[in-house]
Formats: structure tokens, C-alpha cells, sequence
């Protein structure tokens, strides 16, 4: 829902969307890899979950805490913004880069993760011809 929004996405409404994860780093891992994929999935699976069949709603909506009480967790919150695919974007972005550093930090790794791995910039489609990049500065 986008309360500054002066059409019908105002409303609720969902989206199919994906999500581009793109690291780089200037070494390849003993296995001869930037970033195991695997290592993506194992750190944002569950935070994407959250996002699933949820509305994303800004807190300042005057429907906000009515949509909250009645569907708890599945409504994701946003502090004071419209959950714009810009929005939402730098947010993942924000946690897979948390993510990765805990991962990395991690004593108990199923796959490595070089150090000179980095996340480059996450795209977040929300149709197949519209999307939003967030990249790191």
C-alpha cells in the first residue's frame, strides 16, 4: 500500500516480485567461486519468507495499526515511508549485507565465504519490466 500514492496503488495489492543478489570480489574462494549460492539462500530464505503473501505498509497509514491487528506478522512495517520498490530494495539490500557479515564472522560454515566477497547491489523486480537497484556506495 502507498498512502502518497494518488491512484489505485494506494490501495492493497500485491506483486509477484524477485530479487537480484550481485556480489563481487577481486579473489575466487578455494572453490574457485565469488559466493556460493547456497550461502544467499541460507541468509535470506527466512527474512524473504516474512515478505511472502504480506503487506507492506507504511506506519503512518491511517490504516496501519487496523491491518496490523488484524493480520499480526503479515504486515511488514515501514517507519515512516511507502514500501516503494526503492524502499523495499535498500532494505534488503541492508539485511543481506548484515547477513553475510554475520555469516562470515560465523564459526560454523557449511560453505566458505571469502572475505574479499562483497554485495555489489540487490535489484528487486516488481514486474517484468520494472524494477529498482540499490547499490553500495
Amino acid at each position: 500500500m502507498l498512502s502518497k500514492h494518488p491512484d489505485k496503488c494506494k490501495f492493497p495489492h500485491g506483486h509477484s516480485r524477485k530479487v537480484e543478489f550481485i556480489l563481487e570480489s577481486d579473489d575466487l574462494d578455494q572453490n574457485e567461486m565469488v559466493c556460493d549460492f547456497k550461502i544467499i539462500k541460507e541468509v535470506m530464505a527466512d527474512f524473504l519468507d516474512t515478505w511472502d503473501h504480506s503487506l507492506a505498509v507504511n506506519t503512518r497509514d491511517p490504516m496501519f495499526k487496523t491491518l496490523q491487528q488484524a493480520y499480526g506478522e503479515r504486515i511488514i512495517p515501514f517507519e515512516n515511508k511507502d514500501p516503494t520498490t526503492e524502499i523495499m530494495v535498500k532494505a534488503l539490500f541492508d539485511v543481506c549485507q548484515a547477513r553475510l557479515q554475520q555469516y562470515a564472522q560465523g564459526d560454523k560454515k557449511k560453505y566458505p565465504l571469502s572475505k574479499a566477497a562483497r554485495l555489489k547491489s540487490v535489484k528487486l523486480w516488481e514486474t517484468s519490466s520494472s524494477w529498482a537497484e540499490y547499490c553500495a556506495s
